[in-house]
């Protein structure tokens, strides 16, 4: 689904890691799809989330995607959801590649996992490739074209209708907001082993005070939008796809902005915000984290009424997340030694969020 599978050495038929290429085989087979033997699935340069790979059948490519390897927190990484996010958006968003298969039996490789339709492409991530940077069309900067096209993508996301696609029963929009700051309050105190950091007490303490009054319109929301979730058309540069469902729901498109801004670096950001190496907004010419949110009000027609609200819950989410991938790396569950320094990260992206509240940063 992601561009191209890395290029790492390729080990023996049976022994790719995360699968039972045996058992997938037989699994597969029971339902017409022919797992050509002389092609070892190959697995795509990825982040810290699911695990994705090529597989190729005797009739073409699919990905499969299962989640990581080892324990997995309870509510992510959730395959069948995905399986039917996709199932159901294909039709009427041509974006969301096709739904092939879900299976969840773990005999069969481990975890539950699901066959998707491969859409090959141009991904995006913490930088963009020299030979990309020239192809920005009518001679503008590609962070121009690149910024907004995300936002297009985004506005285009937040403009279905979940109920006539069959999705509408997907989420609980209703107490959105507060039920998603209880959610990652838990997460963080969890994360931190009932030791909060003081950013992060003042964090929750302002996000308690400054719950939004009133909920706007729900719509579908991908929950972990952001640039390397969208393959391009390596020459116009034209998103082909969006990917990564696994936590698609119904609830307030101001925090599916609010996440992808949390992402989005500034050249006079902070370092925990260049730490973060996620998108190249920081150059190239990318519209600030306001005129992007800007674009965004424009593109779906909405007010971003409280929407400070949204930018420290994202941000927070943020901090949680690496803080968790760091307990992971504390409590042997990987050996990336990236993961080692993700507990100052996280502490890090907690300070900027209090500067949020502040005002000092947008």
């Amino acid at each position: 689904m992601m561009g191209t599978p890395g290029l790492q050495h390729t080990p023996p038929q049976e022994c790719v890691p995360g699968l039972n290429l045996e058992h997938l085989r037989e699994h597969l087979a029971q339902h017409g799809i022919v797992l050509d033997r002389n092609v070892v699935p190959k697995q795509f340069s990825a982040g810290y989330g699911n695990m994705n790979f090529l597989i190729q059948t005797t009739e073409k490519q699919f990905v499969l995607r299962r989640p990581p390897l080892g324990p997995v927190p309870q509510g992510a990484n959730d395959m069948g959801r995905e399986y039917r996010i996709l199932s159901r958006l294909h039709p009427v968003l041509r974006l969301v590649p096709k739904a092939e298969l879900f299976c969840d039996d773990l005999s069969v490789i481990g975890a539950p996992f699901l066959l998707m339709e491969y859409r090959p492409g141009l991904v995006i991530g913490a930088e963009i490739p020299s030979d990309t940077a020239d192809k920005s069309p009518n001679a503008e900067p590609i962070g121009h074209a690149l910024g907004g096209r995300i936002i297009d993508v985004l506005a285009r996301l937040h403009a279905v209708d979940a109920e006539a696609c069959g999705l509408g029963g997907l989420g609980r929009p209703e107490g959105f907001a507060a039920r998603t700051l209880r959610g990652w309050s838990k997460r963080a105190h969890l994360s931190w082993d009932g030791r909060p950091p003081g950013d992060l007490t003042a964090l929750l303490a302002w996000l308690d005070t400054h719950s939004p009054k009133a909920t706007g319109l729900s719509t579908l929301i991908h929950n972990d939008f952001k640039l390397d979730n969208i393959i391009l058309d390596p020459e116009t540069l034209e998103p082909r796809t969006l990917i990564d469902w696994d936590m698609g729901t119904l609830g307030d498109p101001l925090y599916d902005l609010a996440v992808l801004l949390s992402y989005w670096t500034e050249a006079d950001d902070p370092e925990a915000m260049h730490q973060l190496r996620q998108m190249p907004t920081a150059r190239h010419g990318f519209p600030t984290r306001e005129a992007a949110a800007a674009l965004y009000a424009q593109a779906s027609g909405r007010t971003l009424h409280e929407f400070t609200f949204y930018r420290v819950l994202a941000t927070l989410r943020l901090a949680v997340v690496f803080q968790q991938l760091y307990r992971r790396y504390e409590s042997g569950g990987t050996d990336d030694t990236a993961f080692a320094d993700f507990d100052d990260l996280a502490r890090g992206l907690l300070g900027f969020g209090v500067r949020v509240t502040r005002g000092q940063y947008y």
